[in-house]
């Protein structure tokens, strides 16, 4: 009831105004296929030390699993919400190995598309990192299309407005296994 409640106040609400954030930290920026968004990525995964918070319209790229897995394997609370059509008929998606790795896995089922492509990294930290842009956690997205990335470093405010969403997305979200069920 309570889930119910909140999606009919969040449809009912008006639409927020655009939050203001202060512009401090570092910025990197990557544009595939010429930059190694794929290795950023993975070196942004790798030195997460407490938390990986992950949105994702599509995963088949294996390194990136292989990560998600690897830092949940050595103690990181790795969280990721998915969108169900690209899990369910998508070619390729990791997403049932990192279910079936531990993971907390939620699928979103309420938009057309679940399109966010967004990685929080320590959110609840003074160093976050929030990686976001066109950039799929695919193999094509590296390789064969024209994506951008960007890698936002040391900004609390910003991490903090992203996790809010995540938090919003995660609220209307069903669990991998819930969602997966014939």
């Amino acid at each position: 009831m309570k889930a119910w409640l909140l999606i009919g106040l969040l449809v009912l609400a008006p639409a927020a105004a655009a939050v203001e954030v202060p512009a401090v930290g570092r910025i990197e920026v990557l544009f595939t296929p010429w930059d190694d968004a794929e290795g950023a990525v993975l070196r942004a995964i790798d030195a997460a030390q407490r938390s990986l918070h992950v949105q994702m319209f599509l995963l088949s790229s294996r390194s990136i699993a292989r990560s998600l897995i690897a830092a949940h394997a050595r103690g990181v609370r790795v969280e990721v919400l998915a969108d169900r059509e690209m899990v369910v008929n998508g070619e390729n998606s990791q997403i049932e190995k990192l279910a079936a790795a531990g993971i907390a896995v939620w699928l979103e089922t309420r938009y057309a598309a679940a399109h966010n492509k967004i990685l929080l990294i320590d959110v609840d930290s003074d160093h976050p990192v929030v990686i976001t842009g066109s950039y799929n956690f695919t193999w094509s997205a590296q390789a064969r299309n024209a994506e951008n990335l960007l890698i936002l470093r040391d900004n609390p405010a910003l991490a903090q407005v992203y996790f809010a969403n995540w938090r919003r997305h995660h609220a209307e979200a069903i669990p991998f296994a819930e969602a997966v069920r014939p």
